[in-house]
């Protein structure tokens, strides 16, 4: 096995034992880039000079026997929405193409500070508004598992170069299931923590009430690395809680005897691909038959949930979105500068691409005058009444599994005429980020060749219990490598 197949835990043992080096690791990691990145196209940036030079700062630090982090010396990707000084960034969108920040996102600033090695910034859909990676000015990401397949969205960059051995962890954000649908199409692991756990600065907004950074891996232990060094408090974001971070990585051994699981009926309802029900179910009895409790429930306002959340997050969008209009940065069309009115119209018309016009457009007539009360107002009620579903729901049980999609990854093309479609990928998703919830995918094996995410979702800021689980049910699959 190629070192930049390993997993981050791996790694680091064996980085402890000074058996390897993080340049071996990082040259690993590059060569697979080169052999693969032509077809994968997982990244939009990458940042070799910085990453060996990184990567032998890592190195001097074990040699000197310096006390380092886990992360010291572990190349990891960053989704290209997350603020980098001195680099690129993106958001997969001709707008910002040339955009370079002047300061750093808190949580990168944080994962780097622990050693770990930038390899570059990650594909995604742009504006992080897709679920499949197509949407991205820069092309679309494939599949590593078949490349005829989309990896999900938006953190598909991020996902596929996980799974494909061009990063070892790396970093994506999920506004509606874009940490965890790619993951489970990718068939890695993928954690979104709850709202406020890890602070939002410098990320780029999408939905403001929505956002959350996370981690994703090889395992659930190297999530839980991963969330060690980023989550915490941030002053410079009002959005970031105040409640203690736990060590992650310490509950992840603990037994799931008696730990009492809800298995949500409407999870399971018509439009759910059979063959995916059937490997969630046998992952469910895999819990069960190692101790846990199976509960049966129910989250009546589920079928309100896509409706409500596309009503929110495009909202959100058409007022995050108002800021890019070619005169602080940004591009900027040279199409008849005197006007200004239509100097904006024509950078936004040439700058944002179809599926970012068309999400600003539903945003902005959900909030315009005589239609706010009926479906923006309507909306964040709907959002609350779900909030309710899962706190009662809670009062039973520790913790969740339900699918993370109705279905497969599908074909790159097959989706992107018929956005109602697209949107539907995220049904199992979204109910997250409305309540603010941490939840996880992690692969179950796969159906016809392709990877199935099974997805556990815990109460606010109990990701031990999500990791907890997760983990256990890795080992106990042995699904994990």
């Amino acid at each position: 096995m190629e070192l930049c197949d390993r997993s981050a835990s791996d790694l680091a043992g064996l980085l402890r034992k000074r058996e390897i080096s993080s340049r071996e690791i990082t040259e690993s990691v590059f060569k697979r880039i080169d052999e693969k990145e032509d077809t994968i196209h997982a990244y939009i940036t990458t940042t070799r000079e910085t990453a060996l030079k990184q990567a032998d700062l890592a190195d001097k630090k074990f040699r000197n026997g310096k006390k380092t982090s886990l992360l010291n010396g572990i190349p990891i990707a960053i989704k290209d929405i997350l603020c980098t000084k001195g680099i690129r960034t993106t958001c997969g969108s001709n707008i910002l193409s040339n955009f370079i920040p002047t300061y750093t996102a808190t949580a990168v600033k944080k994962v780097l500070q622990t050693g770990a090695v930038l390899i570059g910034k990650t594909n995604m859909d742009e504006f992080a508004m897709g679920s499949s990676t197509e949407n991205s000015a820069f092309g679309p990401t494939r599949n590593p598992v078949n490349t005829e397949h989309v990896p999900g969205g938006s953190s598909g960059g991020s996902a596929a170069a996980v799974s494909d051995g061009e990063t070892i962890l790396a970093i994506g954000t999920d506004t509606g299931g874009s940490i965890r649908l790619p993951s489970a199409y990718c068939g890695v692991a993928g954690i979104k923590p709850t709202y406020g756990r890890v602070s939002r600065y410098g990320l780029i907004s999408y939905a403001s009430s929505l956002d959350q950074i996370g981690a994703l891996g090889k395992t659930t232990e190297d999530c839980a690395m991963v969330l060690n060094a980023i989550c915490g408090h941030d002053r410079l974001d009002s959005t970031s809680a105040q409640v203690k971070k736990p060590d992650f990585r310490r509950s992840l051994n603990k037994d799931i005897k008696g730990l009492k699981v809800g298995l949500p009926r409407e999870y399971f309802v018509e439009g759910i691909d059979k063959r995916i029900e059937d490997q969630i179910i046998n992952a469910v009895k895999v819990l069960e038959k190692n101790g846990a409790d199976i509960i049966e429930l129910s989250l009546p306002h589920t079928k309100y949930a896509i409706s409500a959340y596309y009503l929110i997050a495009t909202a959100e969008a058409s007022s995050n979105l108002a800021r890019y209009d070619g005169v602080k940065y940004g591009f900027r069309s040279n199409h008849d500068l005197t006007d200004s009115v239509r100097m904006y119209e024509k950078t936004r018309s040439e700058g944002f691409g179809k599926e970012v016009k068309r999400r600003i457009m539903l945003g902005t007539y959900a909030l315009s005058a005589g239609y706010y009360d009926a479906y923006y107002l309507k909306a964040q009620k709907t959002r609350a009444l779900i909030k309710e579903d899962f706190d009662k729901a809670f009062e039973k049980v520790d913790c969740m599994i339900t699918p993370v999609s109705p279905c497969l990854p599908f074909k790159l093309g097959e989706k992107m005429t018929d956005p109602l479609q697209m949107y539907l990928v995220d049904i199992y998703t979204v109910s997250l980020n409305l309540t603010g919830l941490p939840g996880m995918s992690v692969n179950c094996g796969t159906v016809g060749g392709l990877p199935v995410g099974l997805q556990i979702i815990g109460k606010a800021f109990d990701e031990e219990m999500v990791l907890r689980v997760g983990h256990a049910y890795e080992k106990m699959s042995e699904v994990t490598t």
